[in-house]
């Protein structure tokens, strides 16, 4: 039998822009110069098309992002071609493409175009149901899946019926040595990983469960919270650099309210109430699970709100304090720390914890500082409590001896 001709390439459609002035992309499937034509659902500038090239102009990420998924596409369907040649079946532009869209009896889909329609869902639902950071964590997701795939199998892409156990725990270790993540960081990313499997297996597109004999655990981690001392470091400390001390400021608001990072970068004069005692609360959804906290306001955060009230940024963006990025408020803590003598790594998160250690070592009941954190299940509270030393002294010396000791 002659060896069929074959060519695939990628063109744009200029006369059907969308609203946003981008065209579709096409691919085109030729053989022996008969052609089969389909869309392949992502769409592009023209002037960001290189028509020679066939491919998108790579200067910036999305370009970048966009020809990896072409090369992809392309390495599916010359293996489908190939498959197709190797089975002795007649092959056809049209029966390539059936192939490559599910429509023939062989159904074998890409685990990253799998992946990227999963987190494309995530983008549209922030600000409705999934927080930014959670899409986020999607995306690093795959971006480590895609490096993990290129260095062990050299492949810009991986099939479903290439699943397996084995590359469940391939990835671990990946994760675990290459990446040089902590055992819990790689168990949060497997198990991000295996929402698309299950996805998958609920589609039907895979047969067997790569997670079925595989176990997540997760080990125990104590996190640094600040005592009474270094509260005090902090707030006595004059700091004259005002990026610090915003930084500060939040850092202690977190302390004394015990609101995430994501919240208060969000907090607004909506936010707070004030009940029929004239006590001011912070009544707020979290943006993390939506769950309403109430948590009343004592007379530091109050002048650190204060302080605030007539500055420009919150003014401009309607917020109540001047929180930058996550990466900037943590790199700038590390520097706070050194400069009021703190040698514990402080992180937005700390101050989360400090607040519940020492709501719950002065008496605050589980229940009340599990509504003040915005917690559903004592358990999530109980992960913050820590006991201090100061509480072990006080409940010891409060056993009546009566003992007599002869000396």
């Amino acid at each position: 039998m002659e060896r069929a001709t074959f060519s695939l390439l990628f063109y744009i459609r200029r006369t059907k822009l969308n609203r946003h002035g981008e065209a579709p992309i096409l691919m085109r499937i030729t053989v022996n110069g008969v052609r089969a034509d389909a869309s392949i659902k992502k769409t592009i500038l023209p002037q960001l098309w290189d028509a020679d090239k066939g491919r998108a102009v790579d200067k910036k990420r999305e370009g970048k992002e966009l020809n990896l998924y072409l090369d992809a596409i392309y390495g599916r369907v010359l293996k489908i071609q190939r498959d197709m040649e190797i089975e002795g079946e007649n092959v056809t532009a049209s029966k390539v493409l059936a192939r490559y869209l599910g429509k023939g009896d062989f159904i074998d889909r890409s685990l990253f175009d799998i992946f990227r329609e999963h987190n494309e869902k995530c983008r549209k639902l922030v600000g409705i149901s999934m927080a930014a950071a959670t899409a986020q964590r999607y995306e690093t997701t795959l971006k480590h899946t895609q490096d993990f795939v290129w260095e062990t199998y050299r492949k810009k892409d991986f099939l479903l019926s290439e699943m397996s156990q084995q590359f469940v725990e391939d990835y671990m270790f990946w994760l675990l040595t290459k990446k040089e993540c902590s055992h819990n960081t790689s168990t949060k990313y497997l198990k991000n990983f295996k929402k698309i499997i299950l996805l998958a297996l609920a589609k039907g597109w895979l047969k067997k469960d790569p997670f079925a004999e595989y176990k997540f655990t997760l080990e125990a981690v104590e996190r640094d919270f600040l005592e009474d001392s270094e509260i005090q470091k902090l707030l006595s400390k004059e700091i004259t650099i005002s990026r610090l001390a915003q930084v500060r400021d939040t850092f202690i608001f977190c302390c004394f309210t015990g609101l995430a990072f994501s919240d208060v970068k969000q907090l607004k004069s909506s936010n707070i109430v004030v009940d029929s005692n004239g006590v001011k609360w912070i009544r707020k959804a979290r943006q993390k699970t939506k769950i309403m906290c109430n948590i009343p306001l004592r007379e530091i955060p109050l002048k650190i709100l204060e302080k605030y009230a007539d500055d420009k940024y919150c003014l401009v963006h309607d917020v109540l304090l001047p929180v930058m990025c996550n990466q900037k408020v943590n790199a700038y803590l590390k520097e706070l720390a050194d400069i009021c003598g703190i040698t514990k790594i402080l992180t937005t998160h700390t101050a989360r914890h400090t607040f519940a250690t020492y709501a719950l070592a002065n008496g605050v009941s589980m229940e009340s500082v599990a509504k003040m954190l915005g917690h559903t299940n004592l358990n999530m509270t109980r992960h913050y409590a820590r006991t201090l030393d100061r509480t072990v002294v006080r409940e010891v010396f409060q056993i009546q001896d009566n003992f007599v000791m002869a000396i």
